[in-house]
């Protein structure tokens, strides 16, 4: 098994409920693990055996880009649907930071996990 990490992957999204956020563009800043069985991948040192986590990132960002959400909840279950979508991957976990939500802290972040059924 390998697990396959992106991290900060630093994007804007409209995203949350105050009026501002509704209308302004927010830094989010996205972290995404998910394990695959890389045997094949290994062995044949191919794209076509591996999760291509470049074609994953452009998937991301271009749903990103478009999407408009009140709740990291949501996005965060959306970008992890995104990931699962590759039927090699067999778990992934997603965390999406909003910096500067909160006055007193640096950033708030919602973390998702889903395994293949």
């Amino acid at each position: 098994m390998a697990i396959i990490h992106i991290n900060d992957l630093k994007l804007q999204a409209i995203i949350g409920t105050n009026p501002d956020e509704r209308k302004n563009l927010q830094d989010i800043a996205i972290n995404i693990s998910f394990e695959y069985d890389a045997t094949k991948a290994a062995t044949s040192d191919e794209l076509n055996d591996a999760v291509d986590y470049q074609l994953l990132e452009q998937k991301i960002i271009n749903f990103v880009k478009n999407a408009k959400f009140q709740l990291l909840e949501t996005l965060t279950d959306r970008v992890l649907s995104i990931v699962l979508e590759d039927p090699k991957v067999l778990s992934a976990r997603v965390l999406i930071d909003k910096p500067n939500a909160l006055n007193s802290a640096n950033t708030v972040g919602v973390e998702m996990e889903r395994k293949r059924s």
